[in-house]
């Protein structure tokens, strides 16, 4: 193999690593939040990225990149979402195309119920991770991340 083999290998390596992190993780907020919650990941994301508006209110296509949605699986999601009460849609007064989501009052004391679930199970499965071989250096790279600001 030559150094740009390694390089390419190295990445690859990387990356199924990555993988690994994010599928443990993952498969453990999914378990919990949908047995304790009836939410699944997708949806905590959402609700969650809504809830960091403070008060206002996002784009359908913000909030399928906030979620690494497409714009129809956000849409498909919006409606359940909206069919269960949590949020809302509104019709932009400048741009009729234009449509927003809101966290309902429910919506938020969902939210808030899961995310002391949602914030256990993460750190145990990061707990969890660390005692892999394989995943421990990345999980070790992560706790030395800055806090954000």
């Amino acid at each position: 193999m030559g150094i740009a083999d390694d390089a390419v290998e190295i990445r690859a390596q990387g990356w199924r690593t990555l993988a690994a992190l994010h599928g443990l993780i993952e498969a453990a907020l999914e378990r919990e939040l949908s047995s304790a919650h009836q939410l699944s990941v997708v949806e905590f994301t959402v609700l969650d990225a809504l809830s960091r508006q403070d008060g206002w209110h996002m784009r359908m296509s913000q909030l399928a990149r906030a979620a690494a949605l497409s714009g129809s699986a956000a849409t498909r999601l919006v409606n359940r979402l909206e069919d269960r009460g949590l949020l809302t849609r509104i019709i932009c007064a400048d741009d009729r195309r234009g449509i927003y989501t809101e966290l309902t009052a429910d919506g938020r004391r969902l939210l808030d119920r899961a995310r002391p679930t949602h914030d256990r199970t993460l750190e145990a499965a990061m707990a969890d991770a660390g005692e892999r071989p394989e995943l421990r250096s990345l999980v070790d790279a992560l706790h030395r991340l800055p806090a954000p600001a």
